[in-house]
């Protein structure tokens, strides 16, 4: 009873030192990781835009309220050109094949999409994985937000497709309901 009473404790303490160095070191990089990901996603703005947008977080408020009734939603940006806001992009998780797929859609204020990024997928290597690529991100461009968007499914990856599809619709919606004047 003893020996067994020791190594639970043994054990006990060797889970709270874990537990404590995997606190302190989540700690120390939560904002390098932070730093990391929203360099990602300036990439990908720029991509969408182009290299003369600059973009901005949308305020915290705003987002808090959106969020709170779409939890799909991750992030929002504004684009601007100049001084002049051009448009939104709004980061979405949805539900692909291989697990949720990460999409970043960019609206002109004017409804008309100006890209979409995948930015993150464990979808299939080789089929839904294609996705990612230009040949199927570049269908959305000038699609408007007034209705549905569709664009033709990949071949072999129609799940992953519809996945995507569906976090750009997630994006329209929110541009339609919240952000379109």
């Amino acid at each position: 009873m003893k020996e067994t009473i020791k190594l639970g404790m043994i054990l006990f303490l060797i889970t709270v030192i874990s537990a404590g160095v995997l606190a302190v070191s989540n700690n120390l990089t939560k904002g390098k990781i932070a730093e990391i990901e929203m360099a990602g996603s300036i990439g990908a703005l720029k991509e969408i835009f182009g290299e003369e947008y600059s973009f901005k977080p949308l305020d915290e408020e705003k987002i808090n309220e959106i969020t709170e009734s779409n939890s799909s939603v991750i992030e929002i940006f504004e684009a601007y050109d100049g001084e002049n806001l051009y448009g939104y992009a709004i980061k979405t998780k949805s539900s692909g094949f291989g697990g949720d797929l990460v999409t970043l859609t960019g609206f002109a204020s004017d409804g008309n999409v100006m890209g979409m990024r995948l930015l993150e997928h464990s979808e299939t290597p080789g089929i839904g994985a294609k996705a990612a690529e230009a040949d199927f991100s570049d269908k959305f461009v000038g699609k408007g937000a007034s209705e549905e968007i569709k664009v033709e499914a990949i071949s072999g990856a129609t799940i992953t497709s519809k996945g995507v599809m569906a976090g750009v619709n997630i994006a329209r919606e929110v541009f339609n309901t919240e952000l379109s004047n």
